[in-house]
């Protein structure tokens, strides 16, 4: 039987490597802010097996917040929230966080969902094996009213700090926190060319896994391809 989410995947690969190229190498998202920030890794309350999970550990990392149809800021958007710590494993490579505007319960976070404030809920959507099984990955928030606009976005955070809860679940269970992000500052200029890939990027001790890894990965695979041929 056909994997029907990676014929999807490879089937949304052509347009989005044509708007790769009409966008200047962001397809998605193209409208963000890039920020400095803190990775805290405080462990869940209990130990999962998994070592970058348990691990305790503070990193300096690149956060950028965007919008996914890049409309103007009255409106809502599909919001995204990526992160890159620079050399998270121990080979040196670095490792990724793509988190997209959901809800947080059970269902709700299984689904995008529009809205204005940057600082609402995130998840990774995306299912991630392990060795205790499928796990989510997500940004829970503190402070509410937030612009998800750029500019005014990054004047918030030059006011004061965005802090999010770290959180992870298995299989539809309960939302266990394991540190906090911190956004501190951000970076000029506002939004260079930063790109992620949480596919190949994963955390380690979790693989990409399930129907929307598969769909990602011939999408994520097509961009790559236009940005190496117009960097070369």
């Amino acid at each position: 039987m056909p994997d029907l989410a990676d014929l999807a995947g490879r089937a949304v690969a052509v347009p989005l490597a044509a708007l790769t190229r009409a966008r200047g190498g962001k397809p998605m998202h193209p409208r963000g802010a890039l920020f400095d920030g803190v990775l805290e890794r405080t462990g869940p309350p209990r130990p999962w097996g998994v070592g970058w999970l348990d691990e305790r550990r503070s990193d300096r990392v690149l956060v950028r917040l965007s919008r996914g149809a890049g409309l103007p800021g009255p409106w809502p958007d599909l919001l995204g929230l990526a992160v890159r710590q620079p050399a998270g494993t121990p080979e040196g490579r670095p490792v990724d966080l793509l988190l997209s505007s959901t809800g947080r319960g059970r269902w709700t976070r299984l689904a995008p969902a529009v809205r204005r404030d940057a600082a609402g809920p995130y998840c990774s959507i995306m299912s991630y094996r392990s060795a205790v099984g499928p796990v989510q990955l997500a940004a829970l928030p503190g402070r509410p009213g937030v612009p998800s606009d750029p500019a005014p976005l990054a004047a918030a955070v030059r006011s004061r700090e965005l802090r999010f809860t770290l959180a992870a679940a298995l299989e539809g269970g309960p939302w266990e926190p394991f540190g906090w992000l911190r956004i501190v500052q951000p970076l000029q200029p506002l939004d260079p060319e930063v790109h992620v890939d949480a596919v190949l990027h994963a955390p380690p001790g979790l693989c990409a896994d399930g129907a929307m890894a598969r769909f990602r990965r011939p999408a994520y695979a097509a961009a790559r391809r236009v940005r190496g041929r117009r960097s070369a």
